[in-house]
């Protein structure tokens, strides 16, 4: 029997077999380049499933939601591994890294981007919980590669508070089978998305909602929403800056998109508890944790770890809000975030490694010396505090009017947290881009190893805010 249809299950193939054959390569040049062929097969193979998805199988599910979070993802993967050559080449000319860790690093990232694929295609949810588990491992490996005092605690803190968050995902899953098997009968149809979904409405209510709320503060660790957030500005400070970029966009992504369709799943259930409030409570509490706390960070990589925070909060919210419009606006503003934030980290990280240090107090004035890269970093900047002509500022607009419309009292808290948000980052733009240039301390790739990369993400993103693509659109409407 064939558990795997042909289209998805190759997306997921792919980066898995990547993960077995980088672990047998021992040059670190030749596996970096391995490692781009492996990224855009996967990436091809997402937009071929996007073109042509197969019917719902044993395992997998390419609805719409999953195949657009799984193009998403193999694009960051994609375009990343180039980012990833670059740092890889600089890091071992350094020193910092060997050929054992180099081997380890470049298999640890297929097998990341292959989990996290494998979780957003599963049509099964304990099998969602298996993936994102996998995922996390190897993520805290590549985390801890540094091999310092503070990565390897930066790897445990990862593990640990992740551990407590997959545990109580596990429980809420076998609730959620418990309270689903009454209305789909026993076996994997009561842990299928595509047949859960139509029985909500005969699902058992009360044991609904206890399988919520593990599942939520599960997840929801594992989307770094406060204050289940302590991770993820320990493992992006500590861990190499092309996986931070995939933990910040792509992971958040794959929690993000579980809790929207527990959303869903208790919207249709009249004896259920409404799941709005407590997520948009997490969303807006995230909002304004992270605004505030931006302003105390003085590492770039923890600076902008915790700006995920905040625009993950965004995201919840929109979700939490329910409604066509708020969860268009939510998965544009995801959209936008993982474009624009991978863009980000690609050049803090070269930056990074040009000045020797990922303090504010060594990296400064990079649009006199590398302007190619501060005029990127400059604009990125300007995007993800939601300005236009970048497209959060039109998914950011979307959510505030929509919450002004039914919920005008949430609209103080939430445009304080967006405002004092954006404040800190053009604090930080200054320094960073316009500043006067700090001296150079360490050994950089070849600029446009970044410069290519987030070019065209932050093309995408201003397609977006000048034009949104119709076809786009119509995508992202049809999801829900």
């Amino acid at each position: 029997m064939n558990l795997l249809p042909p289209a998805d299950g190759l997306v997921v193939l792919l980066p898995l077999l990547g993960a077995i054959t980088l672990g047998l390569v021992a040059n670190h040049r030749i596996a970096a380049r391995i490692n781009i062929l492996f990224a855009l097969a996967t990436f091809a193979a997402a937009v071929h499933l996007a073109y042509d998805p197969p019917p719902p199988g044993s395992f997998l599910l390419a609805d719409r939601l999953s195949v657009h979070l799984a193009l998403l993802t193999s694009f960051i993967g994609a375009s990343t591994s180039f980012v990833s050559l670059g740092f890889i080449e600089a890091e071992m000319t350094a020193g910092l890294l060997d050929r054992r860790r180099a081997r380890l690093y470049h298999a640890m990232y297929q097998a990341l981007l292959a989990f996290m694929l494998l979780a957003l295609l599963s049509d099964n949810t304990g099998l969602v919980w298996v993936s994102v588990e996998a995922a996390t491992i190897a993520g805290v490996l590549v985390v801890g590669l540094p091999g310092t005092a503070e990565a390897v605690e930066a790897s445990w803190k990862y593990f640990i508070v992740c551990g407590v968050g997959i545990a109580l995902s596990l429980f809420g899953t076998i609730v959620l089978y418990l309270a689903a098997e009454p209305a789909t009968g026993p076996g994997m149809a009561a842990m299928s998305w595509h047949t859960l979904l139509p029985a909500a409405a005969r699902c058992n209510g009360i044991v609904l909602n206890l399988a919520f709320v593990f599942l939520l503060l599960g997840y929801g660790t594992k989307a770094a929403l406060a204050p289940l957030h302590n991770w993820m500005p320990d493992a992006h400070a500590q861990g190499p800056t092309p996986v931070s970029a995939m933990l910040s966009g792509s992971m958040m992504n794959v929690a993000l998109s579980v809790i929207l369709r527990l959303r869903l799943l208790l919207g249709a259930n009249a004896g259920a508890i409404s799941p709005g409030p407590p997520i948009m409570a997490l969303g807006l509490l995230s909002v304004l944790f992270a605004a505030f706390t931006l302003w105390r960070r003085n590492d770039v990589k923890r600076f902008f770890a915790v700006s995920s925070i905040e625009q993950g909060g965004v995201v919840a919210f929109a979700f939490g809000l329910g409604g066509a419009v708020p969860v268009f606006a939510g998965l544009l503003h995801l959209t936008l975030h993982t474009l624009v934030k991978t863009a980000i980290f690609g050049c803090v990280g070269w930056a990074a490694q040009r000045k020797g240090g990922q303090s504010f107090f060594r990296i400064g004035g990079l649009g006199h010396g590398t302007r190619a890269i501060g005029l990127l970093l400059a604009a990125a900047i300007v995007a993800i505090a939601g300005l236009p002509p970048f497209g959060l500022f039109v998914s950011e607009f979307m959510i505030i009017t929509e919450t002004m419309r039914r919920l005008p009292l949430l609209v103080i808290p939430l445009a304080l947290g967006l405002l004092v948000g954006a404040w800190a980052m053009f604090a930080r733009l200054q320094s960073l881009c316009l500043g006067p240039p700090t001296p150079d301390g360490g050994i950089a790739p070849a600029a446009g190893w970044t410069v290519y990369p987030a070019l065209a993400h932050l093309a995408l993103a201003a397609a977006c805010g000048l034009l949104l693509p119709g076809m786009m659109s119509d995508w992202l409407g049809a999801i829900p």
